[in-house]
This record gives structure tokens, C-alpha cells and sequence, in this order.
């Protein structure tokens, strides 16, 4: 399978993966096949990417970071309770069913990782269109736990730390939606607004039973940064927790890669490179580093440019150097197709570098 670009389909490709609906139920199966009406509805939903069949890559399987079971049952856990929340408007309503749902999620998640070797922070937000609180929250979530898997957090901890992340933006859920679905660039009054998610989380966790204090504070906490310029308290270092500071890198991320309707999404490699900008001023060295060496930089079944001139489709990932992956190349330096594609491990041809990923600038293809 091949990823593209919605912009790049044409009628008669066959997608090579499901595709959600907003109530996570599948809209389009695994080879329908696309025609000008079905394209023209991708579009308007807001998907940028999607993976096709394709003759050329058709051995090649993109794995998820978890079930599509797991990720089923997140999302009903996630859009019930967080409409439930916003559907109330009972002052200092006890919402007794979050520690317990939500523990749950974050077990089946753990499950999942935890049964994969080599997992990597994979996109996932290719073939869904699901309400993106809902869908962040649960990206958020997945992507930290790998982080804090490979950190080395126990057990008890990363229940915690992933209970914080799936939370982290749960005052959103108490944000007018004029607000928070604004398709344009929100007023200094509006953003002032958006910014109370953060207190608002915190008082709607800090005395949930079943949801430790921890996991409060991540949501208070995950906007701060460790230079003090973050909100709402601009605390700085190890004042932050250190459970808030990996799940800024995550949230961070997310966002950046996440399609809204005032902004295209980033590949992977240009969020990357935005988040290095932080490093040290944003963001700890070592937590972006560790984010650096988990995650699918270039991702399975993009078409990239090599500075050899030839163009080729990402079909491996080198999980030790996850920025120098296996590419399958099919055109040669002067575009011509190749009779008999051949294959290139960058992690071996050294002298070979990532130029061009499709759908970007050149000049933003490095890392």
C-alpha cells in the first residue's frame, strides 16, 4: 500500500484501508474503489492523506500502534463521557465514571503496546474523521505511553501518566464550541478563553475519585514550558511534572500533524523539526530525544526525492536510526520509470539523503 494525498487521488484507486466516520463507525471499506463523488466527500471531511493499493508497494503493510478493537472502544469511551461532561451543567457535578472508564482505555492501550516489538510513534490521524478532541485525546494518550513505556516508568506509573494524558485537554469539553471549532485564527479574547481548558481540567479532576491528583495536574500543567513562557501558571523546569512535560512533546506533536480547518497538517519530519526548535528553551533535551528515536519520521508508503535524483516510496523503517528508512526506488535521476525497482537502505547508504517528501517543500524534507 502507498500513502498520498487526497489531492493526488483518481477515480479507480482502490484504498487499502478502512476509513471512520466521526462516530467511528467505517465509511469506506479496505478496496472500494474511488470515483469523483467518494474523492470530492474525502476532501470535504478533511482527510489529507490515504493509503491506496498500489502494484508497486503491494507488499508492504503499515501496522498501527494499536487494535482497531482498542481504538473502537476508546473512542465510544471517550465521545460518551466527554459529551456527558459537556451536556452538564450541574456546578461542581461529581463525574464519578472517569477514573474507572477511562482506566480501562488506558489498560487496552498498554495491552496493545505491549504486545507489538519495535513499536514506533506511527501518524494516526490518516483514516478518521473523528471529532479531533475526541481523536487528540486518544492520540495523545497512545503516543505518551510509548514514550513512558520506553522511558521505563512501571506499571502503576504509566496508568497514571496515560490517565493524565487521555484527560489532558478534558476542559475543552467546557469551552463555548464557537470557540473551540473557530474555523479562522482566534481573538487575543477567544484565546484568552481556550486557555482556561487548563484550570478547567484541573478543577474537574482534582477531586474525582478514582482519577489520582497526578493525573489533574497533567492537565493543568501540560501547557506549561520549561523556560516559564508557558500558561497558566509560566512555571518553568521541574516545577512542571515531569508527567505534563512528556505529554507536552506528545499534545505537541499531535497538533502539528492533525488536519484542522484553518491549517493543513504537518508530516511527521517537519513537526519533528518544529519541536527541536524548542529543544532546551520548549522542551527537554532528553524527553525530545527519546521522542526522536521512537518515532516514524518519515512514514510507510511515502513518496520521497533522494539527492541522487531519484524518487522512490518509503517500505521500511531502521527502528535504530528511525530518520534513515528503506526506500523502494521506481524512478530514476531524470524521472524515468524503472523497469525493475530496487531497494535502498539509507541507514547503509550514507551518502544518500532525504530531499523531498511529497506533499512538502524540499527545503522542509530535513530533519
Amino acid at each position: 500500500m502507498r500513502l498520498i494525498s487526497v489531492t493526488s487521488l483518481q477515480p479507480g484507486m482502490k484504498l487499502a484501508k478502512k476509513i471512520y466516520n466521526d462516530e467511528g463507525l467505517i465509511l469506506l471499506s479496505e478496496n472500494a474503489e474511488l470515483n469523483d463523488s467518494l474523492i470530492r466527500r474525502l476532501k470535504e471531511l478533511g482527510l489529507n492523506q490515504v493509503y491506496i493499493a498500489d502494484r508497486l508497494t503491494e507488499d508492504v503493510e503499515i501496522p498501527e500502534m494499536i487494535s482497531e478493537e482498542t481504538r473502537r472502544r476508546a473512542m465510544q469511551e471517550i465521545r460518551t463521557n466527554f459529551r456527558k461532561i459537556t451536556e452538564s451543567s450541574v456546578k461542581g457535578r461529581v463525574y464519578p465514571f472517569l477514573g474507572k472508564s477511562f482506566l480501562k482505555v488506558v489498560e487496552s492501550i498498554l495491552s496493545d503496546l505491549s504486545s507489538r516489538e519495535d513499536v514506533m510513534i506511527m501518524m494516526m490521524n490518516i483514516n478518521s474523521t473523528d471529532h479531533y478532541l475526541y481523536r487528540h485525546s486518544l492520540n495523545v494518550c497512545v503516543y505518551t505511553l510509548l514514550l513512558g513505556k520506553v522511558h521505563g516508568y512501571n506499571n502503576d506509573a504509566l496508568s497514571v501518566l496515560g490517565l493524565g494524558a487521555l484527560l489532558h485537554d478534558i476542559g475543552k469539553t467546557k469551552i463555548p464550541s464557537s470557540i473551540l471549532m473557530k474555523p479562522d485564527q482566534l481573538t487575543d479574547y477567544e484565546f484568552d478563553q481556550m486557555k482556561l481548558h487548563t484550570e478547567i481540567g484541573f478543577k474537574l479532576l482534582k477531586d474525582e475519585p478514582g482519577v489520582p491528583l497526578v493525573a489533574a495536574h497533567c492537565a493543568l500543567q501540560h501547557h506549561e514550558r520549561i523556560n516559564g513562557s508557558g500558561y497558566p501558571r509560566g512555571i518553568r523546569e521541574n516545577e512542571i511534572h515531569e508527567y505534563a512535560r512528556w505529554i507536552a512533546i506528545a499534545d505537541s506533536y499531535d497538533a502539528m500533524t492533525t488536519h484542522r480547518i484553518y491549517r493543513s497538517a504537518l508530516l511527521p519530519h517537519q513537526a519533528t523539526e518544529m519541536l527541536y526548535a524548542g529543544c532546551g528553551t520548549l522542551y527537554e533535551k532528553e524527553k525530545l530525544e527519546v521522542f526522536r528515536d521512537h518515532v516514524a519520521i518519515y512514514p510507510l508508503g511515502i513518496t520521497v526525492g533522494l539527492s541522487t535524483g531519484e524518487q522512490g516510496v518509503v517500505v521500511r523503517i531502521n527502528h535504530e536510526v528511525p530518520q534513515r528508512p528503506v526506500i523502494r526506488v521506481f524512478s530514476g535521476p531524470e524521472g524515468e520509470m524503472l523497469k525493475v525497482p530496487y531497494e535502498v537502505n539509507l541507514a547503509v547508504k550514507l551518502s544518500v539523503v532525504i530531499t523531498y517528501v511529497e506533499g512538502t517543500e524540499p527545503e522542509l524534507a530535513y530533519v
